[in-house]
């Protein structure tokens, strides 16, 4: 049966949460009457009052982290959880391009730095969680990938694009370890979302033909990527759904 009410009061991370899709799926949560930890690196200026102005739950604490120092990770989790009291849902979606590197001109700090915050940061999160979904004896958690990640990248994101497979390939590899302890993982699998994202690392040009070869001829919208994340942590809808990545592209494939 439909549980509309299952996640009154359950305990849940965004990370990535100060703008884009991480900010409009833990809003929903939020008004969903969970508690929220929100999450944000150089962007959580004003955020407290952004989350005031669309919810008027009082439920949230928000920290800021940089997960391109992987020392962080640890601390973020200990301070999520003491604040939430446990935790039911982890949502995996910081992370960012960071810049286009073409191949001769990357340097190892660009690299590594890509790498710690798209793809090592995910694994330790998932780790550093686990104590807490232990001691539940369930939980689950949901990646955040790319179109990218499938399709390969564009010329300067082959890192970027390289590091989501990474997460994708997490999300399928980690089923058989998790699944004993009752703990789902999925991923969501963005196609082209017009958010500060696409309009930092990409031009009008680009983004105007990019969707006029999508089917749906749109681009996507953040909220587009919450009803898929809400639907993959509530156990009534999606309670026999593990390991899969869901593309949220308007058919972007298909063209």
């Amino acid at each position: 049966m439909i549980n509309f009410k299952e996640l009154n009061n359950k305990k849940i991370i965004v990370t990535g949460s100060s703008t884009g899709i991480g900010f409009e799926t833990a809003i929903e949560f939020l008004n969903l009457n969970a508690k929220v930890i929100f999450h944000g690196n150089n962007s959580i200026k004003d955020l407290e009052k952004k989350i005031k102005n669309k919810s008027k739950s009082n439920k949230f604490h928000i920290i800021q982290s940089d997960f391109s120092d992987i020392n962080n990770v640890q601390k973020f989790i200990e301070e999520a959880v003491t604040f939430l009291g446990g935790l039911d849902v982890l949502v995996n979606n910081a992370g960012t391009m960071i810049g286009r590197y073409n191949l001769l001109d990357i340097q190892n700090k660009d690299f590594d730095k890509i790498f710690d915050l798209n793809a090592k940061s995910v694994f330790f999160l998932i780790k550093h969680s686990l104590q807490e979904f232990k001691k539940n004896k369930e939980g689950c958690i949901i990646n955040v990938s790319t179109i990218s990640a499938k399709s390969g990248g564009s010329v300067g994101s082959s890192v970027y694009a390289s590091s989501k497979a990474f997460v994708s390939s997490l999300t399928r590899s980690l089923v058989s370890e998790l699944s004993p302890l009752n703990i789902r993982i999925n991923a969501i699998s963005p196609g082209t979302i017009d958010t500060k994202f696409h309009q930092q690392y990409s031009t009008k040009e680009k983004l105007e033909k990019t969707k006029n070869l999508i089917p749906m001829k749109r681009l996507g919208n953040s909220f587009d990527c919450v009803g898929p994340i809400i639907f993959l942590s509530m156990k009534s809808l999606s309670g026999y759904i593990t390991g899969q990545v869901i593309e949220v592209n308007g058919g972007q494939f298909f063209n």
